[in-house]
């Protein structure tokens, strides 16, 4: 396998408007990998993707940096927030609860996440093994 580094790193201006956007542009970054890559691996990172910016949008003032890269056999996905408050767990009291299932999710099908207070909010890193 070929080891290299791809990765699209957004500056202010460029960050992504909608999770749609954050996808596309996680989408076009894998598909640029010169290794083909697991169709479930690559759902799940889009999957993460959108989770990442919706919940930095919902709940926690909106993106204020996204970063997502390749490096070797692992694709970081990082996106800064002006919230210094980590997700919530929220647990589900009965079956028509609406919502909070994202950020359980992201931890599930993540590899790893790490979660470091900035001068201005949070980064939060989910890293996905690509497979």
């Amino acid at each position: 396998m070929r080891k290299g580094r791809w990765e699209t790193v957004t500056q202010a201006a460029e960050i992504p408007a909608t999770a749609a956007e954050a996808r596309n542009r996680v989408h076009d970054l894998l598909h640029a990998h010169p290794e083909p890559l697991d169709e479930v691996m690559l759902i799940d990172a889009l999957l993460i993707t959108s989770e990442l910016v919706t919940n930095a949008r919902r709940h926690a003032g909106g993106v204020t940096a996204f970063v997502a890269r390749i490096t070797g056999n692992r694709l970081e996905i990082r996106v800064e927030d002006p919230s210094p408050h980590h997700p919530a767990n929220t647990s589900r009291n009965s079956p028509g609860d609406i919502g909070g299932y994202g950020w359980p999710m992201v931890c599930q099908l993540a590899t790893a996440i790490d979660i470091t207070p900035t001068s201005q909010g949070k980064a939060i890193t989910v890293v996905l093994q690509l497979r």
